[in-house]
C-alpha cells in the first residue's frame, strides 16, 4: 500500500507546495494545468501508477476536477481499481464502498464547484458583451494597418512568394495567411471604425 499525492495549480506562476503539506507521501504527481477536462498528463500518469490498496491524497476536490461529471468519473476510476481517494480540505475519503452519506456529500460539493464555474463563465460573457457594447476592442491589435494588409493581400494573390512576403513585413506565415484569408476592409468601413 502506497500513499500517492496529486497536486494541481492552474497557472505556471502558482505553486503546489502548500497542497498536502505535512502529508507523508511515497510519490507525488504535480501538474500546472487547467482542470477543464481530465486529459492532463500527470493525472493520466497517476491513474496508471496507482494500485489496489493505495490511497490517493488530494488537497481539495477542485484540484482533481472542476465539474461533477469529471469528478464522478475519476472517483469511479480510482475506487474501481481499489484505490481510496482522500480529500484533505473537505475531510472526505472515498473507498468505493456504498456509503450514502459520503456519496451525497460528494455530489453536493461537486455541484457547488460546477455552479461556481458556471457563474464565472457567465460573468466573463457579461464582461465581453459590455466591452463590445462600449465599443472596446477585444483581442490582439492588428500588427499592420488595413492599407498595408491590402498591399500584402494583392501581392500574395498575384503570386508573390509567401515566405519572402512574411520576412519582408516581419510577420509570421500564420499571420500572413490570416491576412490573405481575411475579408478586406473597404475605405468606408475604415472611416467608420475610426469614428
Amino acid at each position: 500500500m502506497k500513499d500517492i499525492g496529486y497536486c494541481r495549480v492552474s497557472t505556471t506562476d502558482q505553486k503546489t507546495d502548500r497542497q498536502l503539506d505535512g502529508v507523508k507521501l511515497d510519490k507525488v504527481f504535480e501538474e500546472k494545468a487547467s482542470a477543464a477536462d481530465t486529459a492532463r498528463p500527470q493525472l493520466q500518469a497517476c491513474m496508471e501508477y496507482v494500485r489496489e490498496g493505495d490511497v490517493l491524497h488530494v488537497h481539495s476536490i477542485d484540484r482533481l476536477a472542476r465539474n461533477l461529471q469529471d469528478l464522478l468519473a475519476l472517483l469511479q476510476t480510482f475506487t474501481g481499481k481499489g484505490v481510496a481517494v482522500q480529500f484533505h480540505k473537505e475531510s472526505l475519503t472515498f473507498t468505493g464502498q456504498d456509503n450514502p452519506f459520503q456519496k451525497l456529500h460528494f455530489q453536493i460539493i461537486g455541484a457547488v464547484a460546477e455552479f461556481e464555474r458556471a457563474l464565472i463563465k457567465e460573468r466573463q460573457r457579461e464582461g465581453i458583451a459590455k466591452a463590445k457594447a462600449e465599443g472596446k476592442h477585444l483581442g490582439r491589435e492588428r500588427k499592420l494597418a488595413p492599407d498595408m494588409e491590402r498591399v500584402i493581400r494583392d501581392r500574395a494573390t498575384s503570386g508573390a512568394d509567401k515566405s519572402a512576403l512574411a520576412r519582408e513585413y516581419g510577420i509570421s506565415r500564420q499571420t500572413l495567411y490570416r491576412i490573405i484569408n481575411r475579408q478586406p476592409i473597404t475605405q468606408g468601413q475604415e472611416v467608420q471604425a475610426r469614428a
